[in-house]
């Protein structure tokens, strides 16, 4: 009986043991996995705000983390660790990303993987491809500076800066709508162009085609330079006879205003009488067209018809075409026909 207990309390220790071997195997490997990162370089112009411990993120999640921060020269180097199964663009860019005034900065990302190469466990993304933001205090220095440009020591020194303050307030003063109806045609303006950059490109090409047939043919092009040289020298050799000439085309256009203004209610009637025939021959257009078409025919027939020996025109009736049409109705009396 003892033997027994003894087995089964050996059973129920080897059975922990494994059981704990497991669990030991599998926190081993997932804290394995868990920790499994690439390590990137991103080379900055300034990395205020950023330390050891700083989030990496991709579109605003967090993928890794920052490892160091060192400066190098004009640069700083930041070294980072980034999760192994997040796919990134060999290309990529990184930027230093204020949320706030208060919260931390972290570095972004960009932009999202979609194909191609990915981004190389220890590669370095060199300066050119990193962006840092605007400091408070530059933009507050350059806000200073400007302020002092515009003031009485600067532009404004001799009242230029209110003149053109007062004059821009004269000029706006009333075309509030017309302003607004301007930056909105504008807008549609940019919006037309930005659905036509296809033609605005093509345009481009073609510009270039056109001065590429210009270079190409620079010799007609000068020639043809010089020749218009040559008419230019000539019509300013013969300017005083264009000036008489126009002084006398001056005259004449007076004459001719003055017969009009003399005879307007004649050149009326007879513009109406115009505008009548015109409206008739309008209306017989038709007719005049079968007219013309068929007068060569008559002419020539006449022409053949007159007897030159006895200067007389030969003509033959043919009675038979009469034949065929209706006799014309009798008048009747009483109405009974």
């Amino acid at each position: 009986m003892a033997a027994i207990r003894s087995r089964t309390r050996l059973l129920r220790v080897l059975a922990i043991i494994a059981v704990v071997a497991v669990v030991v195997t599998a926190a081993a490997v997932t804290f394995a996995r868990a920790n499994r990162s690439r390590h990137l370089v991103a080379n900055f112009a300034a990395a205020v705000g950023i330390y050891p411990g700083s989030d990496v993120r991709v579109l605003g999640v967090a993928v890794g983390s920052v490892d160091s921060v060192v400066p190098q020269g004009e640069q700083v180097r930041v070294e980072m660790s980034v999760d192994d199964d997040v796919p990134l663009p060999a290309d990529a860019t990184a930027l230093v990303v204020t949320p706030s005034l208060v919260s931390d900065r972290y570095v972004q990302l960009a932009p999202v993987y979609t194909d191609g190469p990915r981004l190389a466990d220890g590669a370095v993304i060199p300066v050119d491809r990193t962006a840092v933001p605007v400091e408070l205090d530059e933009l507050f220095s350059s806000l200073d500076r400007l302020t002092v440009a515009l003031g009485p020591d600067g532009a404004n020194s001799d009242g230029a800066l209110n003149e053109l303050l007062d004059s821009t307030a004269t000029t706006l003063d009333g075309n509030g709508k017309r302003l607004g109806d301007l930056v909105r045609e504008l807008g549609k303006a940019a919006h037309t162009l930005s659905g036509s950059q296809q033609d605005l490109f093509t345009t481009v090409d073609s510009l270039q085609k056109f001065t590429t047939m210009l270079a190409a043919n620079d010799a007609q092009l000068r020639s043809f330079d010089e020749q218009l040289a040559t008419v230019s020298q000539f019509l300013a050799g013969e300017r005083q006879d264009f000036a008489a000439a126009l002084a006398e085309l001056s005259t004449a256009l007076g004459t001719v205003q003055r017969f009009v203004q003399d005879n307007r209610a004649r050149i009326k009637s007879n513009v109406d009488k115009l505008a009548g025939t015109t409206r008739l021959l309008v209306e017989q257009r038709a007719s005049l067209e079968e007219a013309l078409d068929r007068a060569p025919k008559v002419l020539t027939d006449l022409l053949g018809a007159y007897d030159t020996a006895h200067g007389r025109i030969d003509v033959r009736a043919n009675l038979n075409e009469f034949s065929l049409v209706p006799p014309p109705p009798l008048p009747s009396a009483g109405g009974v026909r």
